[in-house]
């Protein structure tokens, strides 16, 4: 093969890297637009920056967990903030006796840097937000009223309506799952609003990423 072939040959190879790392792989699982959407929007952009990330739908009540290639490690449903909503409560106002009240447990919207943590029980998780005191965590015990193993496996996305605002996963699912890609180092969460258009809070979402390294 000549010289210039053998250019050719190598460019085409480049453009289909960048084609295919453009293209999110959802596997089997299924997906909502604004899911699709918004993995397209990381890859396309790079905003990952070559970070393993997640993508929270909280309309669906689901998080996919992607390699910074873009290949789904695994899906699940979740439990969220028990308020609907995008705001986020200051960390201050956390501080004050009898706070988050009821409409403020929301789980907020936007681009955040993740990082594997500590809880104050010792326990592993991954902060979203560590100000925000927003993470993802295991299924925890908890009262038996709130019946959160049963509401994981509900169909019906309102049941999924129950944590303070931190993302909670099934045990098994954290464990195969979270851990091994959020759990070990930096990533970025993606968790997409329910109050307005996914697509126009992504694209701030976008822009703030830019200006800032995760």
């Amino acid at each position: 093969m000549s010289v210039r072939g053998r250019l050719l040959l190598a460019a085409s190879g480049l453009l289909c890297v960048t084609l295919c790392q453009a293209a999110p792989d959802f596997a089997s699982a299924p997906a909502s637009e604004d899911a699709r959407f918004a993995a397209e929007r990381v890859l396309d952009a790079n905003d990952n920056r070559g970070l393993p990330f997640a993508i929270v739908d909280k309309r669906d009540a689901r998080i996919y967990v992607f390699e910074a290639s873009g290949r789904l490690v695994g899906a699940s449903a979740v439990l969220l903030g028990a308020a609907f909503g995008d705001r986020v409560v200051a960390d201050a106002d956390l501080r004050i006796p009898g706070r988050p009240t009821l409409d403020e447990r929301t789980t907020p919207a936007g681009r955040f840097a993740s990082q594997p943590g500590r809880n104050d029980k010792g326990e592993a998780i991954v902060w979203i937000d560590y100000q925000a005191s927003l993470a993802i965590h295991r299924l925890r015990a908890a009262p038996a009223a709130e019946r959160r193993a049963e509401r994981l496996a509900s169909p019906a996305r309102d049941d999924k309506r129950i944590s303070l605002g931190c993302v909670v996963v099934p045990v098994e699912f954290y464990e195969s799952v979270v851990e091994p890609s959020l759990g070990r180092g930096r990533g970025v969460v993606y968790v997409l609003p329910e109050s307005r258009p996914a697509r126009a809070l992504f694209d701030a979402a976008m822009l703030a990423g830019a200006a800032e390294a995760p």
